[in-house]
């Protein structure tokens, strides 16, 4: 980068995109294009909540300005993913020239990998022809779903997953503004739940912060229909220790108290599995049993059986490991 750019970079420095958390690297490449008033076709890759949309609208607003709305397109394609959106919708869109001093448009394919194949096929064509006036900025969850001729005419962005500072600085901003009184119990929460996806982290605060004063692990729980990880490991301590009748009162009251589908408190124990107190080996084999659970129940199969079944699996597992012992 010249030392003209550098000077303009650190001067005017776009004002939307440094509002995005924990993608530095990210956003130090989107700045560069800023500063240089150009943009390759691009690819956003990454789990959800990470800050994918919003650095394509930010980056859309630091190089329009006023112009925005006028050289700006953002199509959902899991709502218009057939053939005939790129023909029509995306191909009329490209071909005109844009407002302004930029020379290009931005359209934006938000969820591109649920676009089907003949959609992705004709768009590589599309992207070709119409480079002088559009830039795509393509963005989804697997990139590998993608066909290979449109990502070699991308360059590419992975969105890593939040860190835990970078939610609670998120978490406490929006609280402190918004005067909601947030607990360290009800911040842990919310981190459990969301699972690194700041988008639902803050959605969780909101609905939590409307059942009371107080934003706890309480209201937390029950806004988003998920159960305790306490009393999750209480069922699996239950299962283990061969108390199957027990166990299943457990789940019995998970399910109507938080109302979880069957394949909620799977992926529930799947998650607490991991910090169970039993040797490594068993964590293996009880990994097999769920991922095992969690497919029948993928294809229909009925959920309480399934969930019984799991529990006497852990049942089994905790009587193969006291013989072990003894």
């Amino acid at each position: 980068m010249s030392e003209e750019i550098q000077m303009w970079t650190e001067k005017y420095r776009p004002r939307h995109l440094r509002e995005i958390v924990n993608q530095k690297e990210i956003v130090k490449r989107l700045e560069g294009f800023v500063a240089q008033k150009d943009l390759p076709h691009c690819l956003f890759a990454g789990s959800p909540g990470t800050g994918k949309t919003t650095a394509a609208l930010c980056i859309a607003r630091d190089l329009f300005g006023e112009y925005f709305q006028g050289n700006f397109l953002e199509l959902n394609a899991s709502d218009a993913r057939g053939i005939d959106v790129v023909r029509t919708t995306v191909k009329d869109f490209a071909r005109t020239m844009s407002l302004g001093d930029i020379p290009f448009k931005i359209l934006v394919l938000d969820e591109a990998d649920a676009l089907t194949t003949e959609a992705q096929q004709a768009l590589r064509r599309t992207m070709e022809r119409f480079t002088r006036t559009c830039r795509f900025i393509l963005i989804v969850n697997y990139s590998s779903r993608i066909i290979e001729p449109i990502q070699s005419r991308c360059a590419l962005f992975r969105f890593p997953r939040l860190d835990r500072e970078d939610i609670i600085g998120m978490l406490k901003l929006i609280s402190d503004r918004e005067g909601v009184k947030l607990k360290d119990e009800g911040i842990e929460a919310v981190l459990y739940v969301s699972e690194g996806d700041m988008r639902k982290a803050i959605n969780t605060l909101q609905a939590a912060s409307a059942l009371g004063e107080s934003v706890n692990a309480d209201s937390v729980y029950k806004v988003t229909g998920k159960a305790r990880p306490e009393e999750v490991r209480e069922m699996l301590r239950l299962a283990l220790n061969g108390d199957f009748v027990q166990a299943r009162k457990k789940l019995h009251e998970l399910l109507i108290i938080y109302g979880l589908s069957g394949l909620d408190v799977v992926r529930q124990v799947h998650r607490e599995t991991f910090d169970i107190d039993i040797p490594e080996i068993w964590k293996v084999r009880i990994a097999d049993i769920v991922g095992e659970i969690d497919f029948r129940m993928s294809e229909g199969a009925h959920e309480e059986i399934q969930l019984s079944a799991l529990l006497a699996q852990f049942s089994l597992v905790g009587k193969e490991i006291g013989k072990n012992k003894s």
